[in-house]
């Protein structure tokens, strides 16, 4: 029987990855004891962030099986323990990059998150389904993306993304759930059953800033704000929170949804955030011999990105046309996005090529250090 050395069980755990956190427990500093007798049997301890911890379950079968892939290993006996008071304040001081005070991460000049406020004027135009589809596509592409349901009084991500899991918290930073890749967190985790929010503006504005500040988020390449309808404390507050925020316009074809929809894109010249482009969903349903009906009329999503382009003197382009698809509903309702349930319907190849062509766009130069200094004559 050979001879197993720490060092290969402590690389083979640093191949385990905290479903949550999604870094390596050696990392994070979550094994405790450590050791492996003269038969090959190892026993390990796991140091949870919290004993409510809802996937300790899926860490004990990882852990056991990348010790069992060490040559000479011939059982694994993981113990679940819990982190002290320090250790989990010293892990929390590493996951905010040493600072110890919250903040917005994505407000700092220097970060590389690309954030998209996804606004509609009016509700049932399907901002949310569109917000929930183009982050599993994203994600999809191997992006790291998260997912803010800042519908306070209307939540619906939590279900039109399949999450299962109520978010972690260790001590006064949340470990939100993840679901298709994405992470996600929403006032809807936090309220038991289908009970109604009924807030004020500065609460609404909290919890926002907690869902940005508090939450463990790591390191982004896309976080996608789901807003409520119209032009209210929310939108004002993420452009408080997150002035870097792009945001997305959402409409129909019909005329009087593009109308509204026109004057919650024209926030932007309030709020000097910048328009990324509109998004014109329930476009038209193709019928079965191929033709289609145009069931909310024509147009709408194209007027507001020219009335927007002239508004504030630069270009807003309409970045695609989602038609009118039950599956889109039905994957909704089921928890899977149809760009991952049904990639080939008209649907999710129009949300897919959306997602795309936002994740490709060049970042420009807006908020970001330039490493330029003054030189004296």
């Amino acid at each position: 029987m050979p001879q197993v050395s720490t060092d290969a069980l402590q690389t083979a755990l640093g191949t385990v990855i905290d479903p949550e956190i999604r870094k390596p427990v050696t990392e994070l500093g979550m094994v405790g004891d450590l050791a492996c007798d003269d038969d090959g049997r190892v026993a390990v301890t796991i140091l949870l962030t919290v004993a409510a911890c809802p996937l300790k379950d899926t860490l004990t079968k990882d852990t056991t099986e990348a010790l069992l892939r060490v040559e000479g290993v011939t059982a694994v006996d993981v113990t679940l323990g819990v982190m002290t008071e320090e250790q989990r304040g010293a892990l929390k001081e590493q996951l905010r990059g040493g600072v110890a005070e919250r903040e917005v991460p994505f407000a700092k000049p220097g970060s590389l998150t690309r954030v998209y406020a996804v606004a509609s004027g009016k509700g049932g135009v399907g901002k949310s389904s569109v917000t929930a589809n183009l982050a599993a596509s994203m994600a999809a592409q191997g992006l790291s993306v998260g997912v803010v349901d800042a519908d306070i009084y209307g939540f619906s991500i939590p279900r039109m993304l399949g999450v299962e899991h109520r978010p972690t918290q260790v001590d006064d930073m949340i470990m939100p759930p993840t679901s298709h890749d994405v992470r996600v967190i929403s006032i809807g985790m936090f309220v038991p059953g289908n009970q109604p929010v009924v807030w004020r503006g500065p609460m609404l504005h909290r919890a926002l800033q907690q869902f940005l500040a508090d939450v463990f988020w790591g390191d982004l390449d896309v976080l996608l704000l789901d807003l409520p309808p119209g032009t209210g404390d929310i939108a004002i507050s993420v452009a408080q929170l997150v002035p870097g925020a792009e945001i997305l316009v959402v409409t129909t074809p019909q005329q009087a949804a593009a109308e509204v929809a026109e004057r919650a894109g024209s926030i932007a010249l309030q709020t000097h955030q910048r328009l990324a482009g509109v998004i014109e969903n329930m476009s038209w349903l193709e019928l079965p011999d191929g033709s289609r009906e145009e069931i909310f009329g024509s147009g709408g999503g194209r007027e507001v990105a020219e009335s927007l382009s002239r508004s504030i003197g630069a270009d807003v382009p309409l970045l695609g046309q989602i038609p009118l698809d039950t599956r889109l509903r039905i994957g909704a309702d089921q928890g899977m996005p149809v760009v991952l349930g049904e990639p080939d319907s008209p649907a999710a190849v129009a949300l897919n090529g959306i997602a795309k062509g936002l994740t490709t766009r060049s970042r420009g130069l807006a908020g970001r250090s330039l490493g330029l200094s003054p030189v004296g004559r």
